[in-house]
């Protein structure tokens, strides 16, 4: 079958290890099925794999990049795949385990025609929306979920700051967001992003670092040491940084002093759960949100995605058709 696999990393030059071609057919072990892929998302997760970052050191080469899809299950079901893999025997959160795993991790990914996932991570696609949308909320889409609503505690007439409008953890946190009423300010280094997620619902947005009208009650912060100083600004006394990541670099300077001062909540999050996952997808079907999407390539063009995003020229998902 077709798939985008990596066969091996390359912190400097992570197109290097891309390579689009035959796969081996993937294998339903107990408890597994076999998804047929309709459509695929792209996700820094996929980036930072071709960099060999934070990708286990047992991981195996050659193996298929890709957390999110939605396609059509053994029994013809139309589905979304939760990507988190557990230890069978956890009983907890999906994202607490210690041995949790993400698709493509160590298990073969989503970025091909055909895809083994565990039966208990499916979660049934809403008729009403498309393969390729449904293929956006696996990972940043519900990981910008747990972060607003779970996290930070979002709610109706609460302010919100989202850090580095564009990717797809941004764009997601802004149309939840505005669909729930929540008051969303973004930041992002270019014009046009600003002026594009204003009219994704975004009630303001400013370029980095600018002095905000009055203090937020919570900032969504996934772009790490070149916004984190803002962030802790932002944020009023009592209220909550909800971190998801670093794609400007990582251990920024920590202001101890404000921190407890102001007694502000620093709180760390990956994924979501999979009953996250259909609270999410629920939430979308209920609102008639439709993740946006930068652009759809067949699956034989993935280079050209992951080009787009290593440069960072994106607004909203890159989805691959098989």
């Amino acid at each position: 079958m077709l798939a985008a696999t990596i066969t091996r990393a390359d912190a400097t030059d992570p197109l290097a290890g891309l390579h689009v071609g035959e796969h081996p057919e993937p294998v339903a072990e107990e408890g597994w099925t076999v998804v047929r892929v309709r459509a695929a998302s792209l996700n820094h997760h996929d980036v930072w794999s071709l960099r060999g970052v934070g990708t286990p050191k047992y991981a195996p080469f050659p193996r298929v990049l890709g957390c999110d899809a939605a396609g059509v299950d053994e029994d013809g079901r139309e589905v979304i795949i939760h990507a988190l893999v557990n230890d069978p025997a956890w009983g907890g959160e999906e994202i607490l385990d210690p041995g949790v795993t993400i698709l493509s991790d160590f298990h073969d990914g989503t970025f091909a025609e055909r895809v083994a996932v565990p039966r208990r991570n499916l979660v049934a696609k809403p008729a009403a929306m498309s393969f390729e949308h449904a293929a956006c909320l696996p990972t940043a889409w519900v990981t910008a979920y747990r972060m607003l609503f779970v996290l930070a505690g979002a709610t109706r007439g609460s302010t919100l700051l989202v850090q580095g409008a564009g990717g797809g953890l941004a764009t997601a946190a802004t149309v939840l967001g505005k669909a729930a009423g929540v008051r969303v300010w973004v930041t992002s280094r270019t014009e046009e992003k600003r002026a594009r997620a204003v009219e994704l619902g975004a009630d303001q947005a400013f370029a980095p670092g600018t002095r905000l009208p009055e203090r937020v009650d919570a900032v969504l912060e996934s772009v790490g040491a070149a916004t984190w100083q803002h962030s802790m600004k932002a944020v009023r006394p009592g209220g909550t940084i909800v971190v998801a990541g670093q794609t400007s670099g990582s251990n920024p300077p920590l202001d101890l002093e404000r921190l407890f001062m102001a007694k502000l909540r620093i709180v760390g999050t990956t994924m979501g759960t999979r009953d996250e996952l259909a609270q999410l997808v629920r939430f979308c079907a209920e609102h008639d949100i439709r993740p946006p999407v930068h652009s759809t390539l067949p699956l034989a063009d993935a280079a050209e995605g992951f080009k787009s995003m290593v440069e960072g020229d994106l607004f909203g998902k890159v989805v691959l058709r098989p």
